[in-house]
Formats: C-alpha cells, sequence, structure tokens
C-alpha cells in the first residue's frame, strides 16, 4: 500500500468523500480540513435522511468514504449507519463508514462500530489525523 503522504495529490482529488452533519459549520470545518489534505471531491448532507437520498439518486456518484456525526435531528450517525448496512444495494451498503462525534462515551463509540462504523472518531480533529484516518479506510498507510 501507498503511504498517504506519497499519494499524488491528483489521486486524494479523486475519493468521493460524504460528510453528514446536521450543523453546518461543523461541515464547513471537516470539508476545510479535508481540502486541506488534498481531499477536494466533498459532499454534504445534513442528516442520514438526506444522505440516503442522495445515494440512492442514480445521478449521484457514489463516495469512497462517508464521515458521518453521531447525534443529528431526524436521523442520527446510528441510525444512518444502520439503513445503510442494510440497503438492498451492496455498493452502498459497503461504502466505509467513519463516525466523528463530540461524544467521548466508549459505550457509544463500541455500539456505532457494532451498528457498522469502520471508525469513531472524537471531535476535535487535526487536518492531519482526519487526513490520515480517510487514508487507511480506502487502503492507503497514514
Amino acid at each position: 500500500m501507498a503511504t498517504l503522504a506519497k499519494a499524488p495529490r491528483s489521486v486524494l482529488a479523486e475519493v468521493g468523500i460524504m460528510i453528514i452533519d446536521d450543523q453546518r459549520t461543523m461541515r464547513a470545518i471537516v470539508r476545510t480540513l479535508l481540502t486541506e489534505s488534498g481531499f477536494t471531491e466533498v459532499q454534504e448532507a445534513e442528516d442520514g435522511e438526506e444522505a440516503l437520498a442522495m445515494l440512492e439518486s442514480p445521478d449521484h456518484p457514489v463516495p469512497s468514504v462517508i464521515i458521518c456525526d453521531l447525534h443529528m435531528e431526524r436521523m442520527d450517525g446510528m441510525q444512518f449507519c444502520n439503513a445503510l448496512r442494510r440497503h438492498k444495494w451492496t455498493k452502498i451498503a459497503e461504502i466505509p463508514v467513519i463516525m466523528l462525534t463530540g461524544d467521548s462515551d466508549r459505550f457509544m463509540h463500541e455500539v456505532a462500530q457494532q451498528v457498522g462504523a469502520v471508525r469513531v472518531l472524537t471531535k476535535p480533529i487535526s487536518a492531519p489525523a482526519l487526513a490520515a484516518e480517510v487514508a487507511r479506510t480506502i487502503g492507503f498507510q497514514g
């Protein structure tokens, strides 16, 4: 596997990432952290319901990874991850989800992983740390 530091910016620019967070400010912060590291194909959704609708649209590109908040209105991160893993379309059901939360409760982190999150990260997080987690999730060593 290649390392993130050695990955050409053009490769990182092609990695599709979806951010799901009900706070616009937090989506903007995560987008900035990702673009600082070279990821430019970033989509946003306000909650799990909006994200699922976007993913189910035939014209919508399927992201390589999803970064999702744990606590949101309408459909939270746990409900979203559960719905995603049970989705009838394999290409959607297998998208890796990184849960990004301000909740440091280890039990909540374990439950999030049990419903299908590949990693659970606690806010705040730096651009290099987030990029390393995304890279690991998509197959680059961080």
